[in-house]
């Protein structure tokens, strides 16, 4: 994964934690060519964002593996900083967000319905980290709507923050690359790289998302074995794989397994899709869709013993999303002339420039750490012998190509989502 890609901008690395964390941001400026407490929502709301967010996730999945290598990013994040941005659009703009987003519910129950969601993610948690965090970036001195920035403040907890984009571009590029290292434990870093932002700039919106926790069943050091790593069926790595044997969480797909392996507290888990053969990857990502996802984890059953083999990874991964989201569906929001954000100013004088997301995950013996970011930029336009007298344990070997995603297992929502290829890179 240390290959140059022209969709990638960042690097896998290796870590002693599994740390997952994600930014993204959405930039909005004008285009150069041309001159009280919200109440709760209900809990079908909750699960209809939920769903929606879901599908998103899988879409988004299956928009971006057909790039080579690993893949990390955060559905969540993505789906949180476009909210905010919908929340100002209107007519055909609204419309393919909506379509794209999987946004079902109209816009007076979605916001508040998302932000219960972030707020049941922003609780106390047992025995682990979990936080999002918002915000919203303006040039200093340009007039938005009070009731955008009321309902980005009230259902998404979003601050408001005047920066000077047109007279101080770099100093603003770096105090949100200050904000979102401090929200992510600087595992986020330089989400907006230099000349990403222009005078012309308006508002950024970003997202940021960090994980942290111990596996509930830790592996042992000790059982860990440099093995090979089937990239293909004729060509393999040596990687560190770890080893444990415990009850987990199982479903057999027939030519895939799905192990749930939970965190700490039991409130949310790492669950790895592996296919049976070496090189069924493509097969398994086919197959890869909202309702048979939905399908499969319904069918995660306990099992008194599995044989669990894993690779440690480590990976950093940043995307400039537009144009997947585009190939999505979303295609007004890109262009200056079609573009209608009036639910921001009064006017349709906004675009988004471009949708910037990076996410890092650190998967070891102990647990995971992650993170993710996204800015949405808007301008003016070993195991021991099994005990003979059980069951013959399950075989849960990923020394090939899989698919995983983070789970809140309380809201049911992917958190992360990603594959690994080669645990090496």
């Amino acid at each position: 994964m240390m290959a140059a890609k022209s969709w990638l901008v960042g690097q896998v690395e290796i870590c002693m934690k599994l740390l997952l964390s994600s930014v993204i941001a959405c930039m909005v400026s004008l285009p150069i060519a041309n001159s009280a407490q919200t109440p709760s929502p209900v809990p079908s709301d909750s699960a209809a964002v939920v769903d929606g967010n879901n599908a998103f996730a899988v879409e988004l999945y299956n928009h971006l593996k057909s790039h080579s290598g690993n893949l990390f990013f955060s559905p969540v994040s993505v789906s949180t900083a476009l909210a905010m941005a919908y929340a100002g659009a209107r007519g055909d703009t609204a419309a393919e967000m909506e379509k794209t987003l999987h946004f079902t519910l109209p816009p007076e129950r979605l916001h508040p319905a998302m932000g219960a969601l972030l707020n049941d993610l922003n609780a106390t948690h047992n025995g682990y980290q979990l936080r999002v965090a918002n915000a919203l970036w303006a040039q200093q001195g340009y007039v938005f709507r009070s009731d955008f920035l009321k309902l980005t403040q009230s259902d998404y907890g979003a601050g408001f923050y005047p920066v000077d984009f047109a007279g101080a571009t770099e100093k603003a590029r770096l105090t949100i690359n200050q904000w979102t290292a401090q929200k992510t434990e600087d595992k986020i870093t330089d989400l907006l790289r230099p000349g990403i932002l222009i005078p012309t700039t308006k508002l950024v919106l970003t997202n940021a998302i960090y994980f942290k926790s111990d596996w509930q069943a830790k592996f042992d050091p000790e059982a860990n074995r440099e093995e090979d790593f089937h990239l293909a069926p004729a060509h393999a790595v040596k990687a560190l794989l770890m080893n444990r044997a415990g009850g987990y969480h199982y479903f057999n797909g027939g030519a895939f397994q799905i192990l749930d392996i939970p965190y700490r507290s039991g409130e949310s888990s790492m669950i790895v899709l592996l296919p049976n053969d070496k090189d069924g990857l493509p097969a398994l990502e086919q197959s890869l869709t909202p309702s048979n996802l939905r399908q499969w984890l319904s069918q995660l059953k306990p099992v008194p013993r599995v044989l669990v083999t894993i690779p440690k990874f480590k990976t950093t991964e940043q995307f400039e999303l537009q144009g997947t989201l585009g190939a999505m569906g979303m295609h007004k929001a890109f262009h200056g002339t079609d573009a209608d954000f009036s639910g921001m100013t009064d006017k349709r004088e906004f675009s988004i420039s471009a949708v910037i997301h990076k996410a890092f995950i650190d998967v070891t013996e102990e647990g995971t750490e992650a993170a993710a970011a996204t800015a949405v930029m808007m301008m003016e336009m070993a195991v021991r012998p099994p005990d003979r007298s059980l069951p013959p344990p399950i075989i849960f070997r990923a020394d090939h190509p899989f698919v995983f995603l983070i789970r809140d297992n309380r809201s049911g929502s992917i958190l992360f989502m990603g594959r690994v290829t080669d645990p090496t890179k």
